[in-house]
C-alpha cells in the first residue's frame, strides 16, 4: 500500500496552546531609562518588509513599544536555545503582574546579563541588537491592534528598516543561505531546529 492510500485517523482535541512550530524571536525594546529589555516571542510572520508580532499585554515589551515605537527582531539559531530559556522565567515589568507572579515569573532588569547575550548598537533605532543572533532586524512599529475577542494579546505591525546577518550565512551579498541558516523553532513549548532540506520552491533565487 502506498503512502497515498493510507488515511490517517484523527480526533478532535482542545490544546491549551497552538504553538505548532514557529520561529523564536528575541525582541529588544527600550525601557524608560533607555536600558534595553529582551522579550522572547513565538508569534511572528513576515509579509514583504513588514513583520507582524503577537505580544502579550501586561508585559514590558508592549509597554515599551507603545511609548517608544522602535524595536529589533533578533532571530536566534538552535544553538542559542539555552540562552532563550534562561530568559523565560523573567520579566522586565516591575512590580511583577499578578498573572506572571502566579506563573512563577520574577523581575529582572538586566536581561543581557541573565541570558549571557551581548548587546550591539543599532544603526537607526534605539534598542540594541543581540550579537549572537545570526539575523537581527531593526524595525519601527507602525500599528498596534488589540482584538476584541482576544483581550490579552496585541497584534503589532512593524516595518523593517535594516537587516543584519552574520557573514557566514550570507550568500551572493543579499541572500541568506538556507543550507547554513536554521531558525530556532518553538514546537508545542519544546525547542527544535530544522531537519535536512527536502527541496525548494520554484521561486527560490539561491
Amino acid at each position: 500500500m502506498s503512502t497515498h492510500d493510507y488515511i490517517p485517523r484523527t480526533e478532535t482535541i482542545t490544546p491549551s496552546i497552538l504553538y505548532y512550530g514557529t520561529p523564536v524571536i528575541l525582541l529588544t525594546t527600550c525601557n524608560e531609562d533607555d536600558s534595553v529589555n529582551i522579550s522572547p516571542l513565538s508569534s511572528s510572520w513576515a509579509l514583504g518588509n513588514y513583520i507582524v508580532l503577537g505580544i502579550g499585554l501586561g508585559g514590558k515589551a508592549i509597554e515599551n513599544v507603545k511609548r517608544d515605537p522602535e524595536c529589533v527582531i533578533n532571530i536566534p539559531s538552535p544553538a542559542l536555545w539555552s540562552n532563550v530559556e534562561k530568559l523565560a522565567p523573567f520579566t522586565g515589568k516591575y512590580p511583577v503582574p499578578d498573572y506572571k507572579r502566579n506563573n512563577r515569573y520574577t523581575f529582572e532588569k538586566d536581561k543581557f546579563a541573565c541570558s549571557g547575550l551581548t548587546p550591539s548598537p543599532s544603526l537607526s533605532v534605539k534598542p540594541s541588537r543581540i550579537v549572537e543572533c545570526p539575523i537581527q532586524i531593526e524595525a519601527r512599529v507602525k500599528h498596534i491592534r488589540i482584538p476584541e475577542d482576544l483581550p490579552h494579546i496585541a497584534i503589532v505591525e512593524t516595518e523593517a528598516v535594516h537587516v543584519h546577518a552574520h557573514t557566514k550565512i550570507i550568500l551572493n551579498e543579499n541572500h541568506i543561505d538556507p543550507n547554513k541558516w536554521s531558525p530556532l523553532i518553538y514546537n508545542f513549548r519544546h525547542y527544535f531546529g530544522l531537519g535536512s532540506p527536502l527541496g525548494k520552491t520554484f521561486r527560490s533565487e539561491t
